[in-house]
C-alpha cells in the first residue's frame, strides 16, 4: 500500500490534533500541508517501520518541533484553550497524544521518539502545569485506608488539596455538602455496604462536579444509567495513571464535563 494511502484515513484526526496543538484549524492546516508538501519532495523520510498512524503523527511532530510552533495568541479563549496554551510544548503534545487522540503510552512514545520513561515524565509534567491552573479540592470516597492514603498523595503531589476521605455514602455526601470539591474520586464498595455509586448520584444531584471511578468491579459502573463515568480505572491502579487521568478530567472538565471527556479503563480486577 502507498504511503498516501496508508495515512489519508488518519488525516481528519490530524487536522483536529493540529488544531488543538496550534488553537486555530487555520493554523493546524498549514502545519499539515507542510508536513504532506515534505513527505511528497522526501517519501522515504515517513517511518513505514511503524504502524501508519503512528508514523503519521511522528512524521508531523518533526515538522512541528523543528519549526518551534507555539498556539496562537490569536487563538480563541474558551478555557479549555487556555489551559493547553499553558502547557509547555512537549508535555502538550504528550496528553494531547494520550487524552484526546487515544494512543496508548508506547504508541505515544513511538510518535513522539521518546523513552517510556520520558513520555512519563512528559505527562506528569502536563499534570503539574494543570494543576497549577485549576488546581482544587478532591473529595476521596474509599474504603480502604492503604489506597486512600495513596491516592491522598497522588492528589496533593499534582498541586491539589484533599476536602475529605469519605468511607461511606453518607461521609462522602455530607463532606460534598460542606466542602463542595472541583473532582471526586470514588470507589464503588464502601465501608459499611453502601455504594459509591449512590453517593456520586447524590453529590450530582446538588451540582455538577467531574468524578473518576477507581474501582475493582467496572462492570458495576458500566450500566448506561447515571452516574456512568466518562472516567473510570480498573484497580489495581498505576499511580501515573491516576495523575493522567485526573489532568484529563479537570482539562476537560473546565469547558463541559462529559462531551469531551476520555473514557479510560486500565488494569485488571483485583
Amino acid at each position: 500500500m502507498s504511503i498516501s494511502a496508508s495515512i489519508a484515513p488518519h488525516l481528519p484526526f490530524l487536522r483536529r490534533f493540529a488544531r488543538a496543538l496550534s488553537g486555530s484549524q487555520p493554523a493546524g492546516d498549514a502545519f499539515v500541508v507542510a508536513l504532506l508538501e515534505a513527505l511528497l519532495s522526501d517519501p522515504a523520510s515517513f517511518p513505514t517501520e511503524l504502524d501508519p498512524r503512528v508514523g503519521l503523527y511522528r512524521s508531523f511532530l518533526k515538522v512541528w518541533n523543528e519549526r518551534g510552533f507555539q498556539v496562537s495568541p490569536g487563538a480563541p479563549v474558551g478555557a479549555t484553550q487556555r489551559n493547553l496554551a499553558a502547557i509547555t510544548p512537549l508535555p502538550r503534545q504528550a496528553f494531547l497524544l494520550t487524552s484526546v487522540e487515544g494512543f496508548s503510552a508506547p504508541e505515544a512514545a513511538l510518535a513522539l521518539d521518546v523513552s517510556s520513561e520520558d513520555l512519563a515524565a512528559l505527562l506528569d509534567q502536563a499534570g503539574r502545569d494543570i494543576a497549577n491552573q485549576v488546581a482544587t479540592g478532591v473529595l476521596i470516597i474509599e474504603d480502604e485506608p492503604l489506597i486512600a492514603l495513596d491516592l491522598e498523595g497522588l492528589v496533593q503531589g499534582l498541586g491539589h488539596t484533599v476536602t475529605a476521605v469519605a468511607r461511606t455514602r453518607d461521609q462522602a455526601v455530607r463532606s460534598a455538602t460542606n466542602f463542595r470539591p472541583g473532582l471526586v474520586l470514588a470507589d464503588i464498595q464502601l465501608a459499611d455496604g453502601s455504594s459509591g455509586l449512590d453517593a456520586v448520584s447524590d453529590i450530582l444531584d446538588q451540582f455538577d462536579v467531574p468524578v473518576i471511578f477507581i474501582t475493582a468491579f467496572p462492570e458495576r459502573v458500566l450500566t448506561g444509567k447515571r452516574p456512568e463515568p466518562a472516567f473510570l480505572i480498573s484497580k489495581p491502579f498505576q499511580a501515573a495513571m491516576v495523575r493522567a487521568v485526573i489532568s484529563q478530567a479537570l482539562f476537560f472538565g473546565m469547558d463541559a464535563h462529559a462531551s469531551t471527556a476520555v473514557r479510560t479503563q486500565l488494569g485488571s480486577k483485583r
